[in-house]
């Protein structure tokens, strides 16, 4: 079975990266930006090529769906880029090409606030794509950059869907209908993106589960089964969120950068500003057998469980990573 992560922000190291071998994850796209400009996502570039040099037995650079194939033959996990704010092309579209260059695979349009591209969905209100944004899809779309809309808010990722000339992506997210949390998306919304072609990762960050840290793995597959019926079974795969063994001082980062001198809790509360446990069945990267057997047992063919679990979103950089 191969087994993509369309989504991880673990505090990286070597006993993850092991983690990721025992699990026998194939590929994750990790989070190199979210409030960084574009000299400091440099640096992150940076220090992800040293890792790849020091665990070269372990991890290796994904540029194309092939090096999937790389990594699973060498028995490594192939790791893809992606950011999760547009912060790192600045107010410059040439930038949108320099990135991918240099190896950058998805782009969120927002996070959370509006962005010169776009509405995050944290806003009152949604004034949906801006002038700047249209321009910067039509040039993800041609160099390859897939655009990504986790954290965007409804019109605004409606109108990406609409809009793009390629398919897009929500990496990691859930049904709005299956628990209401802020940042999981509506019907109407997942409707849009995935009639175009797009892809919904489903998230197991602890606040976008129904019951939260409780969830059961009943629950989590029983919900990815409806979504399959809703959405495609092809529309579906795996975005963990999974930030391992971060302090709380990045879950600052994320929510806060520098746009603010207050502290923002998000969808956590003031008492508990941290991460929240994860779910007992799924700890970390040896978990994904977890989510197989889970699956499985909500009736979905063992073909539409390996869909899930990653050749969904192996087809999906197959044909969106390269040039139009």
């Amino acid at each position: 079975m191969m087994i993509v992560d369309n989504l991880q922000y673990a505090n990286w190291s070597e006993k993850v990266f092991r983690q990721m071998r025992e699990g026998g994850v194939d590929a994750v796209h990790v989070t190199i930006s979210y409030h960084e400009n574009f000299r400091e996502t440099v640096l992150n570039f940076e220090q992800w090529n040293r890792w790849f040099e020091q665990y070269p037995d372990l991890i290796i650079k994904g540029l194309w769906a092939g090096d999937i194939d790389r990594a699973k033959d060498s028995n490594r996990t192939a790791i893809f880029f992606g950011f999760q704010n547009p912060s790192p092309i600045e107010d410059d579209i040439g930038l949108v090409e320099i990135v991918h260059t240099l190896g950058a695979r998805f782009m969120q349009l927002t996070y959370n606030n509006q962005s010169l591209l776009a509405t995050g969905c944290y806003e009152a209100e949604d004034t949906g794509i801006t002038r700047m944004g249209r321009q910067v899809i039509k040039e993800m779309n041609r160099v390859g950059l897939v655009v990504d809309m986790s954290h965007s808010a409804d019109r605004s990722t409606i109108e990406a869907a609409e809009l793009s000339e390629r398919p897009i992506a929500i990496t990691h997210a859930n049904p709005h209908a299956w628990h209401p949390a802020l940042r999981n998306k509506r019907h109407e919304v997942l409707k849009a993106v995935t009639d175009a072609g797009g892809m919904l990762g489903v998230s197991l960050y602890p606040h976008h589960l129904k019951d939260k840290s409780d969830c059961t793995l009943q629950s989590f597959c029983e919900m990815i089964a409806r979504a399959a019926d809703s959405y495609g079974v092809h529309s579906l795969g795996l975005g963990s969120d999974l930030c391992q063994d971060q302090p709380d001082s990045v879950v600052e980062w994320m929510r806060v950068g520098r746009w603010s001198k207050e502290i923002d809790y998000g969808e956590g509360s003031a008492s508990a500003p941290g991460f929240p446990p994860m779910p007992t069945w799924f700890k970390d990267n040896r978990d994904f057998g977890n989510i197989a057997e889970g699956l499985a047992k909500t009736g979905l063919s063992q073909s539409e469980v390996n869909g899930i679990m990653g050749e969904n979103w192996y087809r999906f950089y197959k044909e969106n990573f390269g040039p139009m």
